[in-house]
């Protein structure tokens, strides 16, 4: 028997029980659409991440608290030459990155940032009312070193700082929902009950690749946040910019000196602070989107091998309801390969089916924005997941293909 005809018979099996046949590529669909759809969200919420961690630029540093005592902020550690115990951690204060600014210790250093933020802060104007996420105090030169440009208006100056005005620039997502299509600047809000008046709109940043919108934060100074919203307390961060990106292994090195001096670290105390610059970020950054797209796969995998066992369970079906088929097919000359062909092709073509429809389905859902994430597509997966749905269907088609071909004719043609 020619390999067209054990074809023909396998797509006539398949054709005689359409519902059944529909029901278990169903199965395999939805494990290769989960599979390419999830490796695809991981890989566009790592390009995401990438692109604004090099939006800081390769010459800015982050300085945060390790002690917890500063808030949020990076928790990345610079290596650490001592592990001993601390009898009292200092967080990290206004002090600290006026010293950090100061040329005659670290000549590398080009700007300096002290950074306060509050969480999820109440705004209104004129009736409007929107929670923003993030509000930040900190001095105008974070506005280049963060690489947040203004859309309208400006930045505020270090006059505003030095005389704790009330000013405010805001992003995009704000002045949508405060103002809707009026031009906020030099107009009003007022955020927890303090009013602020705006002088500038960032530029749309897009999207963040996680849960965080990075449009929906209002930029303050510093004094201004402290006395309204945070008291003055520790910094959650100080922004760092090197001269170049040269520069940065010796800004670095003297942030270190700087802060271990003041923060008195040595000998058998050990650093309360962490230096963190932009390619240890992504180093971590990409082995923890791996890991996570990784984890993404395997549980999407899980459903291919469930669809799998749903093949392995039909063909049973199958092979059991046509054994009498079988019998007279063996009774009038079937050779064994051409009954274990026909059903191995039948389970192959089920799941090659329903890879190809899990292709497309997953490629249209790639189309869309997924819990704020744009899908990025690797072809890698597509094929690889395709590949491992014509596998199973190998795999798991070949036990029932071979109980059917070991079948004896005088039996078979006995089963009712």
């Amino acid at each position: 028997m020619s390999a067209v005809e054990i074809v023909r018979f396998a797509v006539r099996g398949l054709a005689a029980n359409k519902m059944r046949s529909a029901l278990t590529t169903l199965g395999i669909l939805i494990g290769v659409a989960a599979v390419i759809l999830l490796v695809a969200v991981g890989e566009g919420s790592s390009q995401s991440i990438q692109r604004n961690i090099q939006q800081l630029g390769a010459n800015t540093l982050t300085v945060s608290s390790s002690t917890g005592g500063g808030g949020g902020g990076f928790r990345m550690a610079r290596p650490q030459q001592d592990s001993g115990p601390r009898t009292q951690a200092r967080p990290l204060t206004v002090d600290d990155a006026r010293a950090l600014a100061d040329r005659t210790a670290a000549p590398h250093v080009s700007s300096v940032s002290p950074v306060v933020s509050a969480a999820s802060r109440a705004a209104s104007y004129d009736g409007a009312s929107h929670t923003v996420q993030q509000v930040v105090g900190t001095y105008p030169s974070y506005f280049e070193a963060s690489n947040k440009p203004v859309a309208k208006g400006t930045y505020f100056f270090n006059d505003d700082v030095l005389a704790a005005r009330k000013v405010v620039v805001i992003g995009q997502t704000v002045a949508e929902n405060l103002f809707g299509t009026l031009d906020p600047v030099g107009r009003q809000i007022t955020i927890t009950g303090v009013p602020f008046t705006v002088v500038g709109v960032l530029k749309e940043a897009g999207a963040s690749g996680g849960f965080q919108d990075a449009d929906d934060v209002a930029i303050a100074p510093l004094p201004a946040v402290q006395q309204s919203l945070t008291g003055f307390g520790p910094l959650n961060q100080i922004l760092v910019k090197a001269g170049s990106a040269d520069d940065v292994a010796a800004a670095q090195a003297e942030i270190t000196a700087v802060l271990d001096q003041r923060h008195g670290v040595g000998g058998a105390v050990a650093a309360d602070y962490q230096i963190l610059n932009q390619a240890t970020l992504q180093e971590t950054v990409s082995a923890a989107t791996s890991t996570f797209t990784v984890l993404l796969a395997a549980v999407a995998a899980i459903s291919l091998l469930v669809g799998g066992i749903g093949i392995t369970n039909i063909m049973l079906v199958t092979v059991t309801e046509r054994t009498r088929e079988i019998g007279i097919r063996k009774a009038v000359g079937a050779p064994r390969g051409a009954i274990l062909g026909q059903f191995l092709v039948e389970a192959t073509l089920l799941s090659l089916i329903g890879g190809l429809l899990g292709v497309a389905v997953a490629m249209t859902g790639a189309q869309f924005t997924i819990a704020g994430i744009t899908p990025v597509v690797v072809p890698s997966s597509v094929v690889l997941a395709l590949g491992v749905s014509v596998a199973i269907g190998l795999f798991f088609g070949s036990y029932p293909a071979n109980r059917a071909a070991k079948l004896r004719p005088i039996e078979a043609l006995r089963f009712e």
